[in-house]
């Protein structure tokens, strides 16, 4: 089997490479942005795709049998600061690569979608339970780019008869991810009190909003049997299937540092709004898959904890 990750320059593309080459024994070639660098030793090539010929070439180049398309403008922040760029990363890189699958000749990849629970916004009262089937009502720019990402793709799988499965994943962390999403923030800010660089003061946004977390090494292990066992023009939510506050989210973090950590609210982390709780439905993936998570809230964030301690000596 071989394998092409298009974006493999982000957190989730080196864990997912690793997964399918070394656990799955899969060929794995990965594409990056000319700036960006991806460790290991694989094969790789610069893209941008919003060069539709660039996708095109590196397509007839490789021929892969399965594609995981995790290029994305993936911050909520960010989205709102430049929803034009989200758009032209999410939307048209997608499209791009679609059109580049469907016009060559005698080529049929299964294509993986890689899309967000962020999709489903904002939920009637009382419900915070979503299942595929759960009508999507996005809250913020970049759920809208993955909400409309998840419907071309659904349209190329019905409408040309391609190979395309969709992916809803609600908050994946680990060891790597960026302080710009809030478990790694956290954490790093932890682990800067913890070796006396800042006062033992978190800076947080709203602590009342409840998220489904799962860790990342679990989320690519679900990619790897959707691509083979995922169905034709259908959506999975991958995820814990549990929520939990992002006060108590911060108390375990707290807790794992084995520091003193107080708490206050940075009026600058404050998103234009927020969907008070979702986790997912996970039987259609389960069902489908046999996929549950394995790895406990617990550990990733001690992990985590350590990798951004390691981090700080690293730079001294």
């Amino acid at each position: 089997m071989k394998a092409l990750i298009i974006g493999a320059a982000g957190f989730v593309g080196g864990y997912l490479a690793h997964h399918l080459k070394y656990d799955l024994g899969w060929e794995t070639v990965l594409t990056k942005l000319p700036a960006e660098n991806i460790d290991g030793d694989y094969e790789s090539h610069d893209l941008d795709i919003l060069r539709q010929e660039d996708i095109s070439a590196l397509l007839e180049c490789v021929k892969p049998d399965v594609i995981f398309h995790l290029a994305a403008q993936s911050s909520v922040a960010l989205s709102w600061k430049n929803p034009r760029l989200t758009a032209m990363i999410n939307v048209e890189g997608c499209i791009n690569l679609l059109e580049s699958v469907r016009n060559i000749k005698d080529f049929q990849p299964k294509i993986l979608l890689i899309g967000s629970g962020e999709e489903y916004g904002y939920l009637p009262n009382g419900v915070s339970l979503v299942s595929e089937n759960t009508p999507i009502n996005p809250g913020n720019p970049y759920a809208a780019t993955k909400a409309a990402q998840n419907m071309f793709g659904t349209l190329y799988a019905r409408s040309y008869g391609m190979d395309v499965v969709m992916v809803r994943a609600f908050n994946h962390i680990g060891k790597g991810q960026l302080p710009q999403f809030v478990a790694a923030d956290f954490c790093k800010q932890a682990a800067e009190i913890k070796a006396g660089l800042r006062e033992n003061i978190i800076r947080t946004g709203n602590l009342s909003a409840k998220r489904d977390f799962t860790d990342v090494k679990d989320v690519v292990r679900a990619y790897g049997l959707l691509a083979q066992h995922g169905k034709n023009g259908e959506t999975y939510n991958v995820g814990s299937g549990k929520s939990i506050s992002i006060e108590e989210l911060l108390h375990k973090i707290i807790a794992l540092s084995g520091c003193d950590i107080f708490h206050e609210t940075d009026p600058a982390r404050m998103r234009p709004s927020d969907i008070p709780e979702i986790r997912a439905d996970i039987a259609k993936l389960q069902k489908d898959t046999g996929w549950m998570p394995e790895i406990p809230l617990s550990d990733t964030l001690r992990e985590m904890i350590d990798h951004a301690g390691k981090e700080l000596e690293c730079n001294d």
